[in-house]
């Protein structure tokens, strides 16, 4: 077996640009998570509904994509990675087409698990003028079944000996819970990958010892039980969350603020956004949640792997829909703002 990567800690703010992304190519990540469909109903709005106060969209356009865990993959695989994917669908056409979109990308999917007592998660979004009207989900109306649970434990463990990175990415909805989260903890400390974690509430307390877990703002005061409201009560929730975690990193992404980057012992780093142009955030953080995880599996520094996963997400919030970046486009970016790292 190949020799894992480690994470440095000591490496330059941004090592050479095009070495790096080559290297995506050789990183074999296991995502486990939240896999969902996205769909896209596109039109114009011309008139006001004579029946409600409500706009008419005149349908010009319907598209389909992976999205919420399945988005971190299509990212991943994006970016030049290779993924097996791990999640929960339906035995239904939208778990078909989801398993379709994953398995176009390019990722390994036998570790997606059809279930007749599932639902696939789908979120239906209407959009007009390039501005979204109002989203429509469908979601499980009960909890993932034990035998289901137990089925997908047992997937992750058949895959991830095999893997450079895990990344966990935990939208609430059923498929992550306390076992396999003990699971991979106790994976992560046999075998050595690196293991990332993007959070969510019912599972705060079962987070331990990953290499980065990675909140939005809103999921980091809470975990941390304050109000962020300063750079003084940001840097008491990386504190906090580095202790209640046991992680030698977290990532908090803040939106129009960027990314903060808190590492055991060292002073906050904190990543401007770099959008030059936003049009739709949806999906921004499954994009740096996937870009910081191929960076550290190729080798990168905490730092320059938040500074790839900064700039990826400054792309795809340029862009419309759930969307992903090329390694062209993010060298693009990256080159132009480390022309020195090229």
């Amino acid at each position: 077996m190949a020799r894992r990567p480690s994470i440095s800690s000591d490496a330059p703010p941004v090592p050479n640009i095009r070495a790096v992304l080559e290297r995506f190519s050789r990183v074999r990540v296991l995502v486990v998570g939240d896999v969902m469909l996205d769909r896209y109903i596109w039109g114009q709005v011309e008139r006001i509904s004579p029946e409600a106060p409500v706009p008419i969209v005149r349908v010009s356009d319907e598209s389909q994509r992976a999205g919420g865990a399945g988005n971190v993959i299509t990212n991943i695989r994006a970016l030049g990675g290779q993924v097996i994917a791990c999640g929960l669908v339906g035995r239904d056409r939208h778990g078909r087409r989801l398993v379709h979109e994953l398995t176009a990308s390019g990722a390994e999917v036998s570790g997606v698990l059809t279930s007749r007592s599932m639902t696939t998660i789908t979120k239906t979004r209407i959009i007009a003028h390039n501005q979204q009207v109002v989203r429509l989900d469908r979601e499980p109306r009960r909890a993932v079944e034990s035998r289901l649970r137990a089925r997908l434990r047992a997937c992750v463990r058949d895959h991830v000996g095999a893997c450079d990175v895990v990344v966990v990415s935990d939208y609430g909805k059923g498929a992550i819970d306390a076992e396999l989260l003990d699971l991979l903890a106790a994976s992560h400390r046999r075998h050595g990958f690196v293991y990332v974690i993007d959070p969510k509430p019912p599972n705060f307390a079962a987070y331990r010892g990953a290499s980065l877990v990675k909140p939005n703002l809103a999921e980091a005061g809470q975990a941390a039980g304050l109000t962020i409201h300063d750079e003084a009560s940001l840097a008491e929730a990386g504190a906090r969350l580095l202790d209640r975690w046991d992680t030698p990193a977290v990532l908090i992404s803040r939106g129009e603020d960027g990314l903060s980057l808190f590492q055991a012992g060292q002073a906050a780093r904190h990543f401007p956004t770099m959008a030059r142009e936003v049009f739709d955030v949806t999906g921004a953080g499954d994009t740096v949640h996937a870009t910081c995880a191929l960076a550290l599996g190729a080798g990168t520094s905490l730092e320059a792997a938040t500074i790839f996963a900064n700039h990826a997400a400054g792309v795809v919030v340029g862009k419309v829909g759930t969307a992903t970046v090329s390694p062209a486009e993010l060298r693009a970016v990256l080159s132009e703002t480390y022309p020195c790292a090229v």
